[in-house]
């Protein structure tokens, strides 16, 4: 793969390298800090998931058989899907200790044999992206619905509150993405102890109501309840499908945030409190509507969660489930930032404004375009939709469908990387393969009703990620193609042309050739710098690379050099911070006798091969409007040259 992000940086093939320094520190305190991250949004499913099944788009009886085949949909659905797919497979294919879908992808394509990619590079590269994409259409609708459930509680408390619902979430709303700036780092010292004190709540209210129905601890974990719901109502057990999923979103977040706290924290803290505690909490649900008399169950089904709480009780535990909804919604935005870098990194993404804001903390980091466009986002949604039943509709479908391309991924690793014999991968991934089809599935019969929101998300960000990636490699390639060997200009220029003082540092993409804006600076200038240059990112296969792999250098005498930085996709690229280190081309650097050369594309648009004009002129606004390479390299504004020239592709 040779996709170039940032202008001056192309993805290379990484060796081991040894801990990046994520998920260090004790056990017991690395839990608590993924039950106070990881586990937001999964947690937040029992405020709306077991409702929207019975009382959501496609209403159903609140009666024995089908409270009882729901809660056997969603253990098993927790068991295969969170606990053995992601906690105990996918989480094991890490890339360097990092997670998530563009990390599994690096993976692919940096331990594969040379090969085994040629034969399925380009569709698993797809699917890879698509599945980014498809991240951004969840990080609008998660903190749409998680918010506005949790304040829809105030109507359990007063029904008067109705009215004042959709204001106060948008308050919130507000608020939340405003704090951004700022940084997370203070606010996330609270959102351990509130999740554990969310969690434990949920499994008080939820144990209160099961020692009055004891019989829903054994319904849930027969699967013939699921069957025996099948068998008697197949279409409505299939529909039932696209609200069951919703208890299990944010399971692909175990595997995304697994850099921030390791594998075996994660792991301990899913199966021994977070998932016990969600457990408990449904079948609560499922047994207060079974103790209650058939015309109040229909009542109360509207809004289990809030009903499993005493009177006096109602308003905390609606400001807890706030709380834990913010925090919830924190994490998917936090999330959005992290994925957004590492696309950026990895050369589907234009260079944006990245600030980070933790002196500490390398992965906090906050991107102002992001953040403003997911704001804008939400708060139409939660316009638009009006309450967390509707938004219920649009959600589901691309959770579902990121969890099916998680299987196709896995797959190859399990088969190509891991060589795996298929006596023992087959059956998991028929498991895997038949669930997810199910699921997604039963959400396409959303779409009408609001599943189309995230699929056109998906469809936009997917068509922005592909056609920046390919007018990219377009770009490079057509400045390659009139490109001057090294070499030559050297015998030719190095002699001819007057030195100066001081070191001219031009910056390429290309490894090979002459870089344009220097062609531009002899031309039109008419002299060369004493030690001039040549000067390549690269982006790796990795989170992270060793420091004694960052820098080489190359003589090529004649007081010309090449440099190449590398940098793994997680890092933030700091260029003069690194020239500072370099020793072999001569004498330090010093920044006032250093110039720094960039060269500007004006993209012109035309019928040669490569992409059709539409996708030409969407590539050419978008890189009118990145960031400009000099902020993003964290060059001195004063100590920069940009040179234009205009490419055709």
């Amino acid at each position: 793969m040779s996709i170039s992000p940032a202008g001056t940086a192309e993805i290379a093939t990484g060796d081991q390298i040894p801990g990046h320094g994520h998920g260090q520190g004790s056990l017991a305190k690395l839990m608590v800090g993924a039950v106070g991250i990881v586990f937001g949004d999964i947690g937040t499913s029992p405020i709306y998931a077991f409702r929207e099944t019975f009382a959501g788009h496609h209403t159903l009886v609140p009666d024995a058989l089908h409270i009882y085949g729901v809660l056997s949909l969603i253990f098993w659905s927790m068991l295969i899907i969170v606990a053995l797919k992601y906690v105990t497979i996918i989480m094991r294919a890490d890339n360097k200790g990092e997670g998530g879908s563009l990390a599994l992808l690096a993976l692919i394509n940096r331990t594969a044999a040379e090969g085994e990619k040629k034969k399925w590079t380009m569709g698993i590269v797809m699917l890879g992206v698509f599945a980014t994409a498809l991240f951004y259409g969840d990080s609008m609708i998660t903190p749409a619905i998680s918010v506005l459930s949790a304040v829809e509680g105030l109507t359990t408390v007063q029904a008067g509150f109705e009215p004042y619902v959709v204001p106060t979430a948008i308050a919130i709303l507000i608020g939340l993405f405003a704090i951004q700036a700022r940084g997370t780092a203070k606010v996330g010292l609270m959102f351990g102890p509130i999740m554990l004190v969310y969690f434990i709540a949920l499994a008080v209210l939820g144990g209160m109501h099961i020692v009055k129905h004891p019989a829903v601890l054994t319904a849930m974990f027969n699967p013939w309840n699921a069957i025996e719901f099948y068998l008697s109502e197949p279409l409505r057990a299939f529909i039932a499908m696209g609200s069951v999923v919703l208890a299990v979103t944010g399971a692909e977040a175990l595997y995304a945030d697994m850099g921030h706290f390791g594998r075996r924290p994660i792991k301990f803290s899913w199966l021994f409190f977070v998932m016990p505690a969600l457990l408990v909490n449904y079948m609560g649900q499922g047994a207060l509507l079974l103790s209650l008399p058939p015309e109040q169950a229909m009542e109360t089904v509207k809004n289990p969660f809030f009903f499993l709480a005493p009177d006096q009780f109602r308003l905390p535990l609606v400001i807890l489930a706030t709380l834990a909804t913010i925090i919830a919604s924190q994490a998917v935005i936090s999330g959005a930032f992290s994925v957004t870098q590492q696309a950026i990194q990895l050369g589907f993404i234009p260079r944006l404004s990245i600030r980070h804001t933790s002196e500490h903390a390398a992965g906090q980091i906050y991107i102002p375009t992001v953040n403003w466009a997911l704001m804008i986002m939400v708060i139409c949604l939660v316009l638009g939709f009006r309450s967390s039943s509707n938004l219920a509709a649009a959600y589901g479908i691309a959770v579902t469908g990121a969890m099916a391309i998680d299987t196709v991924l896995i797959s190859v690793v399990l088969f190509t990387l891991w060589k795996w014999p298929a006596w023992k991968a087959f059956p998991l991934l028929v498991i895997f393969a038949t669930i997810d089809i199910l699921y997604f599935g039963a959400n396409l019969l959303k779409v009408p009703a609001g599943g189309w929101f995230p699929l056109l998300v998906g469809a936009i960000a997917f068509t922005f990620l592909t056609t920046w990636a390919r007018g990219r490699k377009l770009m490079i390639d057509r400045m390659a193609e009139a490109s001057l060997p090294i070499e030559v200009f050297i015998k030719s220029a190095a002699t001819s042309a007057a030195r100066v003082p001081g070191t001219a540092v031009f910056m390429t993409t290309s490894m090979t050739g002459v870089p344009h804006a220097l062609l531009h600076n002899l031309k039109h200038n008419k002299v060369l710098h004493e030690r001039v240059m040549l000067l390549t990112v690269r982006i790796e296969d990795v989170p992270f690379v060793a420091g004694e792999r960052r820098i080489e250098t190359k003589d090529y005498s004649a007081g010309f050099f090449r440099i190449i930085l590398r940098y793994g996709f997680m890092e933030e690229i700091d260029v003069p911070a690194a020239l500072a280190q370099v020793k072999a081309c001569g004498p330090q650097f010093k920044m006032m006798d250093t110039s720094f050369f960039l060269a500007r594309q004006t993209l012109i648009a035309s019928a040669r091969p490569g992409m059709a004009i539409w996708r030409e002129k969407l590539f050419a606004w978008m890189l009118r409007n990145a960031e400009s390479a000099m902020e993003f390299f964290k060059l001195p504004t004063n100590r920069v040259v940009e040179l234009g020239s205009q490419v055709e592709i």
